[in-house]
């Protein structure tokens, strides 16, 4: 396993991190011994980060987590956690995000977490779910400093998720420590131009921006939850219908522009989808660690073995603007 900067942190992270989502389901709907038994395993093959946050299984995988590193006697890993803002009721925003935060220490048995990031899309008017800038940057910033100068939250981020321009405009306040973006094959924007009229959203190389403004930048999505695997069959364990988070219009056009990569698989330059995919966003210097949801323990196995092969080769990197000028409409 390698290890890569978050940010100007000081910590040093897993190329590959342990996700705790929804997605492939897991920590959340996998059998406890499963758990156990991956979560040792991942300490193993050296991952030493854990993503988790209240919204995945109402609670269940922050719990399943926390009672699994306890079990397991766990204190040299980094656990990330997150919250959502539920109120836009200025005065109130601060104590709503620090109750939250109370509520995720309990549930993962902690003191204190590693890294807190706020799980609502970023968008110029705060409304149906959304955070502004104004409000990230001013009441969100205060809880998380009271709650860092209470020895509870190490370092803060956010889901840069929303809107384009008002991403950017909370990147480069400069005020975070970490962003979790959207980066893979099918929608690579945050991490390189795409062509005009590139018909999803476009984070505007939000990855280089994070990494010029010194933080942190964790990959999510890197499978564009599960379509990248070219397999519409979906495991067991896996949440069994999932909506796109800034890729196509839904799973099954990420999942028919998943093909449009297989030439990597039918050229030689990897073994399979899954590989092309995590090694496309390793090839990227200014991501930290690319969060994978696991389903099975192989899972795991199979994304600490592909990341251990370095990233996809230039020639193979070469090639990839070619199919992304495809979803220009």
């Amino acid at each position: 396993m390698k290890y890569r900067p978050l940010g100007s942190t000081g910590i040093q992270v897993s190329e590959i991190g342990f996700g705790c989502g929804n997605v492939g389901g897991l920590m959340i709907r996998g059998d406890h011994a499963e758990q156990v038994k991956a979560v040792a395993r991942a300490m193993e093959l050296g991952i030493n980060y854990f993503d988790t946050a209240p919204s995945y299984g109402d609670g269940e995988s922050e719990t399943n987590l926390g009672r699994v590193l306890n079990e397991l006697s766990v204190d040299d890993v980094y656990v990330g956690t997150k919250f959502r803002v539920t109120t836009h009721e200025p005065g109130r925003i601060k104590d709503n995000v620090i109750a939250s935060v109370e509520e995720s220490l309990t549930r993962l048995q902690r003191e204190q977490v590693d890294l807190m990031q706020m799980h609502n899309h970023v968008a110029s008017m705060s409304e149906d779910g959304s955070v502004s800038p104004e409000e990230a940057l001013s009441e969100v910033v205060d809880a998380l400093t009271e709650l860092r100068g209470q020895g509870k939250v190490r370092f803060w981020g956010m889901t840069a998720v929303g809107e384009t321009e008002a991403l950017h405009r909370v990147i480069d306040s400069a005020a975070l420590n970490c962003v979790q973006s959207v980066y893979n094959l099918v929608n690579p924007s945050a991490g390189t131009d795409v062509p005009s009229g590139f018909d999803m959203p476009d984070y505007g190389n939000l990855i280089g921006r994070a990494s010029t403004n010194g933080m942190g930048v964790l990959v999510i999505r890197v499978l564009a939850a599960g379509a990248l695997t070219g397999d519409a069959t979906r495991h067991p364990v896996a949440v069994p219908a999932v909506d796109p988070i800034g890729s196509g219009r839904d799973y099954g056009q990420d999942l028919s522009r998943a093909d449009d990569f297989r030439f990597l698989v039918q050229e030689g330059h990897v073994d399979s989808l899954v590989e092309a995919s995590l090694r496309f966003a390793l090839a990227n210097t200014g991501v930290s660690s690319v969060l994978v949801g696991y389903s099975s323990l192989e899972h795991l196995e199979q994304a600490v073995s592909y990341a251990a092969k370095g990233p996809l080769p230039p020639e193979a990197m070469a090639r990839l603007p070619e199919v992304w000028a495809g979803f220009a409409g």
